[in-house]
């Protein structure tokens, strides 16, 4: 009798796949992760403030390592979605192979760059001997040697989820993390008399759990005859099957690349206001994190889903579903918000008890109205546009947006006129909003029908 997450998707039209049954398990395994990363830092918090500290800074490097390998995630999601669409089986299959070689490439540079780089580079920071040596340590283990299976359970969730199969990516990210989690126990807190392994330990549960992933993740695609993750025939694969990803999945990255950059921006601005503004952001941005992680995954599910319709050259279907899309995932999103005003007290109190902290972070989260409306907007809209092929100019609004209203806004209003953090959160706002209204614009011109790739 053979196991199954999910009844099989291939016998039928995959654009009559309903968005319910793509986005439901993103969403879980989004507000997953979001619990495991907490539950990591908790742990390391216990053990050491030095060993925090250390994979504190290890981890801005795993964020972009990962999002290197993003760049072939997300080609391939779109290019393979319309594919399947278009039901153009042989070529989904050269773009599966395609991406197996571009990852695996990818993987072992890096895994080489970083044994080799970890020490010289982390030793630019002024940071205390021990704080360095927790560093080097976790970006050896998990940074090189991991993210080589990070990268394989990457593609293959991303060519899951394009076939449909989003349960099963779900599943498998459950089963992982809790590996992960009854590793960092066994390192930290050394049960049964088992020796502790701090750091080192920790990093190898880490790896351990990725490898597990990779396992689970193959024996499950092997499952779908439909599924060919396999590299036969490579060398038959045309060259236009390796720039369409790149061409597709290189500015999606950058994108990501370019917000986090001016997060982080925005984030050293806001230190010049004192500790207390810098703990109130942390922990608003912590509480909303429940809020757009639903048009997040909402978002996810569209892609796919458009990616279907334009590929069957499906395109009104398309046009018009977005707009019923859009209205569910911006209902849900200020549905949500409302809530938290009734609760945001209670919420914040777990996190501190300090009158000033709680009553900025309080205000901060009212004025979340405005960016969670704008970013619920943008979230969808620009993943339809990307689902469909028009990839270019979002990702080139959108970076043109981030820098000349969010960041110049947060400085020129928050910073310069010294009007504190709610401009800084309305520069924020503004910038999610206007995105989201732009992407509608370039929806609703109809001329990202010129932009698909099959």
């Amino acid at each position: 009798m053979k196991l199954s997450f999910i009844r099989r998707a291939g016998a039928q039209e995959r654009a009559s796949l309903s968005l319910f049954a793509l986005t439901v398990p993103i969403v879980l395994e989004n507000l997953f992760r979001i619990f495991i990363s907490s539950i990591d830092i908790f742990m390391l918090s216990g053990y050491s403030q030095e060993a925090v500290a250390g994979v504190g800074i290890v981890n801005q490097y795993i964020f972009f390592i990962q999002l290197l390998f993003n760049i072939v995630c997300i080609g391939t999601s779109i290019v393979l979605a319309q594919y399947l669409g278009a039901k153009r089986h042989t070529e989904a299959s050269q773009v599966i192979q395609g991406s197996i070689l571009l990852v695996g490439a990818l993987a072992g540079g890096l895994l080489i760059l970083i044994l080799v780089g970890a020490g010289p580079l982390l030793s630019l920071y002024k940071a205390e001997p021990a704080v360095r040596s927790y560093a080097i340590t976790y970006l050896k283990i998990f940074g090189g040697f991991g993210s080589f299976f990070v990268a394989f359970n990457m593609l293959q969730g991303t060519v899951l989820r394009a076939y449909g199969y989003t349960r099963d990516t779900m599943v498998v990210t459950f089963i992982a993390n809790g590996i992960n989690v009854i590793g960092n126990a066994i390192s930290l807190y050394g049960p049964f008399g088992l020796p502790i392994l701090g750091v080192t330990g920790v990093a190898a549960s880490s790896v351990i759990s990725q490898i597990a992933a990779c396992g689970i993740l193959a024996w499950r695609i092997r499952q779908y005859p439909e599924v060919r993750f396999r590299l036969s025939h490579w060398r038959n694969i045309p060259s236009s099957i390796f720039k369409t990803i790149i061409q597709i999945g290189l500015p999606s990255a950058g994108e990501s690349l370019s917000y986090n950059v001016a997060q982080i921006v925005i984030m050293a601005l806001i230190t010049t206001f004192g500790t207390a503004a810098v703990s109130s952001v942390v922990y608003a941005q912590t509480i909303v994190r429940f809020v757009f992680i639903l048009p997040m995954s909402i978002g996810a599910g569209v892609q796919i889903k458009v990616g279907y319709l334009v590929g069957a050259k499906k395109f009104e279907e398309a046009y018009n579903r977005l707009y019923r899309y859009q209205l569910i995932g911006t209902v849900i999103a200020m549905g949500i918000i409302t809530l938290l005003q009734f609760v945001k007290k209670p919420i914040i109190t777990i996190f501190t008890h300090d009158p000033a902290i709680l009553a900025t972070t309080s205000t901060l989260l009212l004025y979340s109205y405005y960016i969670e409306f704008g970013r619920s907007i943008n979230l969808i809209t620009i993943s339809a546009l990307k689902g469909a092929g028009d990839v270019r100019f979002p990702v080139g609004y959108g970076i043109f947006s981030m820098w000349c209203i969010m960041v110049l806004g947060a400085y020129l209003f928050g910073y310069k006129a010294g009007l504190g953090l709610v401009a800084v959160w309305l520069a924020i706002g503004t910038d999610e909003t206007l995105r989201g209204l732009v992407m509608l614009g370039r929806w609703k011109s109809k001329r990202w029908m010129e932009k698909r790739l099959t």
